[in-house]
């Protein structure tokens, strides 16, 4: 098949840049693949962090990238369209994830659908913003129904998007692991050397949030502090001007039982903290997906999660980690306590070694191919289940999401 991608990579930082680069790169072992991607992301008025350029020393990169697209430039928007359509691709993929991007891809999806005959993917890594202003609603409402298929990273994406596209043309699929450079030879104690810790170690990673649902976290870090000496390394971007984090932390007077890296991680140093923590932690108040569970999953890492999105669909409460409610630091303070009292590590360990295959990048390929193709009817009565609230049925979604999860104590 031959596919043409249009998103983010290098010099782009964060998850969704590696995910697209990831994807490009997987996509090209089956398939010719052409990748469009960015000069300029966002303005800087928009985007409140340092610096949306990665500044790792071994960034993920893919060759053949041309950089067209400016998102503040309208000819910009009609070169990528010029250079597509000349290309001829069967497929088109482009990632859905914010309402800033609905003037460019409504302007490329429309000509597109014009002057080619590809058909057009849109990978949702969320539907709706995750503040869900009405102006994401509507922007997502106004350019996804332009799409042919679509893939998902969660039930609930699922449902929301199900509203207002025909759930025949929907997937439900899950986020793959981003790959980073590690090093091999660095042990957990070698780690925790390198960052000056000792003792357990409870790691956030990723951009600080309020949907992140920090704020919870450091609530329920004196509850476990009461029974456990350990420390919390709390790592990622505050968004610019916001202290809140910093506040809260010396109004619990728990400075000395957290170490802040304020700021993005290059890819060379990620194995670091991956590598010292003893247990990951998601406190999320929402969510779709999460590239840093599937991190966490990669170095072999145990969870403690909420209950959203795609998280219970990665995190088997029991078996590789424990899944609590959203916005309660009891339950979140009771399930890491609980974690070190059992002595859960070893086990969670080698259950994760077991099962981290399903979310691999050739399974990731498989289900974007299974996408595309002509859908037929699913005769069995297992795959016409109501989704709640919506009245909408999964379809060959759900039957595909059952056999890759087929292991998962949820179904």
């Amino acid at each position: 098949m031959k596919i043409a991608m249009i998103g983010p990579t290098h010099p782009f930082r964060g998850g969704l840049s590696l995910h697209t680069t990831l994807l490009c790169r997987y996509l090209r072992k089956g398939h010719d693949v052409s990748f469009y991607s960015f000069k300029r992301q966002y303005p800087g008025w928009l985007f409140p962090g340092k610096t949306d350029r990665d500044n790792s020393s071994e960034p993920l990169k893919e060759p053949g990238v041309e950089h067209l697209l400016d998102s503040l430039n309208p000819w910009t928007w009609l070169k990528v369209v010029r250079r597509v359509a000349a290309d001829r691709p069967d497929l088109v993929i482009i990632p859905w994830w914010t309402f800033f991007w609905a003037p460019q891809f409504l302007t490329i999806s429309i000509l597109l659908r014009l002057l080619s005959k590809s058909r057009l993917l849109f990978i949702c890594h969320n539907v709706f913003d995750h503040d869900s202003r009405r102006l994401s609603r509507f922007c997502a409402r106004t350019v996804l129904p332009r799409g042919d298929f679509f893939i998902v990273h969660s039930e609930e994406d699922f449902a929301r998007l199900s509203a207002f596209i025909d759930p025949g043309k929907i997937t439900l699929g899950f986020l793959t692991s981003n790959e980073t450079p590690t090093d091999a030879g660095l042990s957990q104690q070698d780690a925790k050397r390198r960052l000056g810790l000792s003792g357990d170690v409870l790691l956030f990673f990723g951009f600080v949030r309020p949907y992140k649902g920090v704020q919870h976290l450091l609530q329920a870090l004196p509850l476990i502090l009461k029974e456990r000496d350990l420390t919390l390394l709390l790592v990622g971007d505050t968004w610019a001007g916001d202290d809140s984090v910093e506040r809260q932390i010396r109004e619990l007077g728990i400075e000395k039982r957290i170490k802040r890296i304020d700021g993005y991680v290059p890819n060379e140093e990620v194995s670091w903290y991956f590598a010292a923590a003893d247990l990951v932690v998601l406190p999320y108040v929402s969510a779709t997906g999460s590239g840093v569970v599937q991190t966490a999953i990669t170095f072999d890492r145990p969870v403690v999660a909420t209950r959203v999105g795609s998280l219970p669909l990665t995190v088997e409460d029991g078996r590789t980690g424990y899944l609590v409610e959203p916005g309660d630091p009891a339950a979140l303070a009771g399930a890491v306590l609980r974690f070190f009292r059992e002595g859960k590590g070893p086990e969670f360990i080698e259950n994760i070694k077991r099962t981290k295959k399903q979310f691999s990048w050739e399974r990731f390929v498989e289900i974007v191919e299974e996408a595309v193709r002509p859908k037929t009817e699913v005769r069995s009565q297992e795959s016409e289940v109501r989704m709640p609230k919506t009245g909408v049925r999964r379809q060959e979604s759900e039957v595909r999401m059952k056999a890759a999860f087929r292991s998962h104590s949820d179904f």
